[in-house]
């Protein structure tokens, strides 16, 4: 066999896994804290608090 190896191939894949999923991280916290986002995140915080026309309780 030319080397690839069931712990070639595990250790690859794990380290594939790290960088992918840190890149994916690091994409989603750069989105959320993007300054032209602030203001619709600001909105959507507070979404929960506003009173619905419709609530009658």
């Amino acid at each position: 066999m030319s080397g690839l190896d069931y712990e070639t191939v595990a250790r690859f894949a794990q380290q594939g896994g790290l960088i992918y999923f840190g890149a994916i991280f690091v994409a989603g916290v750069t989105y959320a804290l993007w300054p032209k986002n602030r203001e619709l995140f600001n909105r959507l915080a507070h979404l929960p608090l506003e009173k619905d026309e419709d609530d009658h309780v």
